[in-house]
């Protein structure tokens, strides 16, 4: 590898993380100019999540460094035992591996950490989907944390740009490329119907509900009560139901635990850890709906043309397109939308759905913006800049 490369460090922690990273990280190894160090830890080291870091290998990635954060903690002790744990790895990572850039995605713990870190040894942070607001959960702090960490942003949408640019953060930094989400649908390879319902050995059709629901960090005290309303809604419903893993936040175990007990007892559900990014795209394409609280369902979703069931608090802030039907945490309020969703007159109403999040360049974008932007003093001291 050429010395003069400009090394770009990405941190990925989930599953879905790195499926919207994925066409950016190919973009920077293809890059004449860039040397990616890929560095992997949180839930894609772990058996339980679905050790999605083989799908990163398998994927033909490099990984730099492997940062495990596995540990004998307490629920209410994990989070921040963890950043612990990473923030202390990550210093001698970045020391041995010395990028130019750090590139993160989102609003996850683990990216705070890395953020810290490399404020701590003054490398310029590049960010991606900031300005977004989730009041429902912790990562609303997280993400405005970082954004005014970072240095380089990448918004996923106009509006995002302006609240970015709206916390002080200088005009110049602020680079509007549109959701990388976007781009997965149009770059990935999706299986044909009958490819994926013989991989999952379920039927796939227009009846079919693809549900993701993660935990609503702010309202830890709730969850169980809000899985229980879940599963009692989608047991109206007769179709199959594809349902993922949540992530890996506080509550996930209960998410977890209760949704395992529903598919053992439903032969038309399947609850996977992980489907990957191809599998899971595919099933939204030939789904009747996609259900829960993931922000797939709110960019992805709509730009597929399918209806979406927003549940509760855990996305309420987003932008968000007319395909979606945002409601409560009631049995009642979730089965009458689902109800909604499937109706033919509301699907005549999705089909002409615009995207909200940009055209599918974010990638391309994104790269040659690492490429080019100088990294100089100008970059690295940041100053508020006042509105008028």
């Amino acid at each position: 590898m050429c010395d003069d490369l400009r090394k770009i460090a990405v941190l990925t922690g989930t599953r879905a993380e790195y499926g919207v990273m994925k066409n950016i990280l190919r973009k920077i190894e293809k890059s004449n100019k860039l040397q990616l160090l890929l560095i992997v830890t949180g839930t894609h080291l772990s058996k339980r999540y679905g050790h999605t870091i083989d799908e990163i290998v398998s994927d033909g990635f490099t990984v730099a460094e492997e940062i495990s954060l596995q540990g004998d903690f307490s629920e209410n002790m994990r989070v921040p035992r963890e950043m612990a744990l990473l923030i202390q790895e990550l210093s001698a990572c970045f020391n041995a591996l010395s990028p130019d850039i750090l590139m993160l995605c989102g609003d996850r713990y683990e990216a705070l950490a890395a953020a810290s870190v490399a404020v701590g040894m003054h490398i310029p942070i590049a960010h991606i989907s900031g300005g977004e607001s989730t009041e429902g959960a912790m990562d609303e702090q997280i993400r405005h944390a970082i954004t005014k960490m970072a240095h380089i942003h990448f918004p996923g949408a106009t509006v995002y740009a302006g609240n970015i640019r709206n916390m002080g953060e200088e005009a110049w930094r602020v680079f509007e490329v549109g959701d990388p989400g976007i781009e997965n649908i149009r770059c990935v390879k999706m299986l044909s119907r009958e490819g994926l319902e013989q991989e999952l050995n379920i039927a796939i059709n227009r009846q079919t509900l693809l549900v993701t629901y993660h935990p609503v960090t702010l309202e830890r005290d709730q969850l169980a009560w809000q899985v229980d309303n879940l599963i009692q809604a989608l047991k109206k419903h007769d179709g199959t139901k594809v349902i993922t893993y949540p992530n890996s936040d506080d509550g996930s175990e209960v998410i977890i635990d209760k949704l395992n007990q529903y598919a053992k007892e439903d032969e038309r559900v399947r609850f996977l850890q992980s489907l990957g990014s191809s599998k899971y795209l595919s099933v939204m394409k030939y789904c009747g709906a996609v259900i829960g609280n993931s922000s797939s369902a709110i960019i992805e979703s709509p730009y597929m043309h399918i209806p979406t069931v927003n549940i509760g608090n855990r996305q309420k802030g987003r932008l968000m397109a007319d395909s979606i039907i945002s409601c409560g945490y009631e049995v009642k309020e979730i089965s009458a939308a689902i109800e909604k969703a499937l109706s033919s007159q509301f699907y005549d109403k999705v089909k002409k759905t615009k995207s909200i999040y940009g055209d599918g360049n974010t990638s391309e974008q994104i790269v040659r913006i690492l490429e080019e932007i100088e990294i100089d003093e100008k970059l690295i001291k940041k100053k508020l800049q006042w509105g008028d």
